[in-house]
């Protein structure tokens, strides 16, 4: 099972603490013996560990908090368990409980991934960036990895927070060799060039946005003011209707009216 919180700073792609859920077969080493007590103790703790995820879900973290206490107990070697408590006890907002938890889901596998994402999203959002691209970088170091896209993602943005700009370029092409139109590596790539005054650069991968463009009024806005570096008037005009037509109440129509472009 995968249990994966994405760090991001981009709002209107994501939501944090969102937690998703895949199934993967157990994986058990010839000349294993294990016994039909170990499988029920296994299969209790990955059917609570999923109520947990459920109630995670619908934030009733209560509820939560004892499934994941019910899946630890029945399986004490089970890592997703201590991996979703951490996403609970974040939620909690019970930051050494947290940490202990995807401390214990390492422990138990170091190579795990999504509690390795996890455990980076929960150090960049404490300002421990260093350590944070550390777990980032392990995760996808696991060729089995369903999202590493996601992952390099999530460095990119942490780099970027504590100002390392080249490594966060480097994460985000990264992203897009596993993900070719992962929008926040678009959008993180357009927005660096922008800001480094590189608009002819920014422009290629606003255009690979533009498919989503419609439903977002932050990349609108960011074309719209990198369309008006290059002095296309004819696209400064259409985006600028765009944003005032789809997206009347957001604050990037409330700047473009004011004609508070930077």
């Amino acid at each position: 099972m995968i249990y994966s919180y994405l760090f991001v700073f981009i709002m209107f792609f994501f939501v944090t603490g969102c937690v998703t859920q895949t199934n993967a077969p157990e994986i058990q080493h010839a000349g294993s013996t294990t016994s039909d007590t170990d499988d029920n103790a296994r299969g209790r703790a990955r059917i609570h560990t999923d109520l947990a995820v459920n109630y995670l879900e619908i934030r009733n973290l209560g509820v939560a908090l004892e499934e994941v206490g019910i899946a630890q107990r029945s399986d004490p070697t089970y890592g997703p368990a201590f991996n979703v408590a951490g996403l609970i006890y974040i939620e909690m907002q019970d930051d050494r409980m947290a940490e202990e938890s995807f401390r214990q889901a390492l422990r138990i596998n170091s190579r795990d991934s999504d509690a390795n994402n996890n455990y980076g999203t929960f150090l960049c959002e404490r300002k421990r960036e260093a350590e944070g691209v550390k777990h980032f970088l392990l995760a996808v170091s696991d060729p089995l990895y369903r999202y590493p896209d996601r992952s390099y993602v999530n460095a990119g943005m942490c780099a970027r927070r504590r100002g390392d700009l080249a490594g966060a370029d480097n994460f985000f092409r990264n992203a897009l060799k596993f993900q070719p139109n992962q929008i926040q590596a678009l959008y993180q790539l357009a927005d660096i060039s922008y800001a480094a005054a590189r608009y002819n650069d920014a422009q290629p991968f606003l255009a690979r946005l533009q498919p989503v463009a419609s439903g977002s009024p932050e990349i609108l806005w960011l074309t719209l003011r990198n369309e008006r570096r290059l002095g296309d008037s004819n696209s400064l005009d259409s985006l600028a209707h765009q944003l005032r037509t789809n997206f009347p109440n957001s604050k990037e129509a409330e700047l473009l009216a004011a004609g508070r472009f930077e």
